[in-house]
């Protein structure tokens, strides 16, 4: 699994290929330096808010090095909190406090959400292992919550897997949510080889939470790793309660990408009502165009199977409406839109990571594609992020003014080298809490496919730069086996 991207479905033997971090260490830094800021609740309709583990009000960030060497056992992964208030701190299946034991091909941290799920004003994080074996059980999977408190992620929990016989790789996809609108989180998961999601609804710090229920998506399934690839979610029609996004494969195709929108209700997510919306992996929901209603904003990554896909990949979005997302009208932006740097080309994989916050500061959210596959000056796969901005009147996302960022970009740390795949997955926090976003941005193929992750501070005259990356010697991650830091963040 040469990208380790949650939006394709490992088969059992690619699973066991995902090997490549060292001991859990707790380290201090200056990465992030914040004064405490309020902490503000989640709006209808808006991206959701920053990760806060320790309620300080500054940002933290959760960065994923799943093939990690951890005490020689190849794979066993690792994550990384960045806190805003200046430390960091790396975690395994080893560190104290956090359920089971660091094993080889445990891909810890493969998948993680961050939520409130206990209701304590204070977020948690879900982190997935989807090759942990059970007892009898291969490759089964577990999902681990780490509390969130005064003093960080401190302890953590194992999330019972309710239907344990029906699939394996339990944790490959997760995502946090108030599907029901209680004012808890809940947690849904699910695996590439089922139609069906396990929602754990929000509740006590026990390894069932509030309890559980499913839901079965209309994604295909059947077969080995045909089913569900990725979660997502959102307040899409304004009724505050989170809707429900599952990707898979289109039931009755030859294989065709496909997204469905199941509405959350009082009682939680609800398959009636489900809707089909085009291909393409979705990445992010926020409320685009100010009416209060989020709308969906997903990529499209190239696929010369997907009727009318873009080969260089490209960014869809549908608007929310009451009655839930409107797929009448999707608006596409490219790399050949008007505004847009570059041009789309063949394996750019423009869209393949997307997120949504306020970069500029202007109370519009703007967005930030990732391009990992971009190439740069005859340097392959150098890849490269673009900002889209929201338009001064708040009508949504335009290509006016977009800009262009690569490693060779002044003010961004390196430069362009083969197989580096900036971009790899990208994400938007005020770290600083000035009320401008800034970037996060991962390159799990740097030094080798060790990986980094490069924060960039949101500029007052809207450029976008940073000091120094943050590498696997920053954090204390073996180099061993290439961990591939920064393939994901934590949303």
């Amino acid at each position: 699994m040469p990208k380790l991207r949650r939006t394709s479905a490992p088969s059992p033997t690619r699973m066991r290929l995902i090997t490549a971090t060292a001991a859990a260490a707790a380290l201090t830094g200056g990465l992030f330096v914040a004064s405490a800021g309020p902490v503000s609740a989640a709006t209808p309709g808006v991206a959701q808010s920053d990760a806060d583990f320790n309620g300080d009000g500054a940002a933290d960030v959760v960065v994923s090095a799943p093939v990690a060497y951890v005490n020689g056992r190849a794979g066993a992964g690792q994550v990384a909190v960045l806190y805003g208030g200046g430390k960091h701190v790396t975690i395994s299946q080893n560190s104290a406090g956090v359920p089971g034991t660091a094993e080889a091909v445990d891909n810890f941290g493969f998948a993680t959400a961050y939520g409130d799920f206990d209701g304590d004003g204070f977020d948690d994080l879900a982190v997935g292992s989807p090759g942990e074996d059970g007892t009898d059980d291969p490759d089964g999977g577990t999902v681990a919550i780490l509390w969130g408190s005064a003093g960080g992620l401190t302890s953590g929990t194992t999330v019972s897997d309710p239907r344990a016989s029906s699939h394996d790789w339990f944790g490959y996809t997760l995502e946090a949510a108030d599907f029901d609108g209680n004012g808890k989180d809940d947690l849904a998961v699910a695996t590439p080889n089922s139609a069906t999601v396990d929602v754990i609804r929000g509740g006590s710090r026990t390894s069932t939470m509030g309890g559980t229920y499913t839901v079965t998506t209309p994604v295909q399934s059947g077969q080995e790793g045909v089913g569900i690839r990725n979660l997502h979610s959102g307040d899409i029609n304004g009724d505050g309660k989170d809707d429900l996004l599952a990707n898979g494969f289109e039931k009755n195709s030859d294989g065709w990408d496909a997204n469905f929108y199941l509405p959350g209700t009082a009682s939680g997510v609800k398959a009636a009502g489900a809707v089909q919306l085009p291909a393409g992996i979705i990445t992010d929901v926020g409320d685009v165009d100010s009416d209060g209603k989020g709308d969906i904003v997903f990529g499209l990554e190239w696929d010369d199977e997907i009727p009318g896909s873009q080969l260089g990949g490209a960014v869809l979005i549908a608007h929310g409406t009451a009655s839930g997302p409107d797929v009448s009208e999707i608006q596409t932006i490219d790399q050949d839109t008007a505004g847009v740097p570059g041009a789309g080309e063949t394996g750019d994989d423009f869209g393949g990571e997307l997120d949504l916050g306020d970069i500029n500061g202007d109370g519009h959210l703007d967005l930030v594609v990732g391009a990992r596959g971009e190439n740069l000056d005859g340097i392959s796969n150098a890849g490269s992020i673009t900002v889209l901005y929201g338009a001064a009147d708040g009508s949504g996302i335009t290509g006016a003014g977009a800009k262009f960022y690569s490693q060779d970009t002044p003010g961004v740390p390196n430069s362009n080298e083969k197989d580096d795949n900036f971009g790899s997955d990208v994400h938007i926090d005020d770290l600083d809490d000035d009320g401008r976003g800034e970037v996060v941005v991962g390159a799990n193929g740097e030094n080798g496919h060790n990986g980094a992750v490069y924060a960039l501070h949101s500029n007052t005259d809207d450029t976008l730069s940073a000091a120094a990356g943050i590498y696997t010697s920053t954090l204390g991650i073996s180099a061993s086996g290439a961990p591939q830091l920064g393939v994901n963040f934590a949303d």
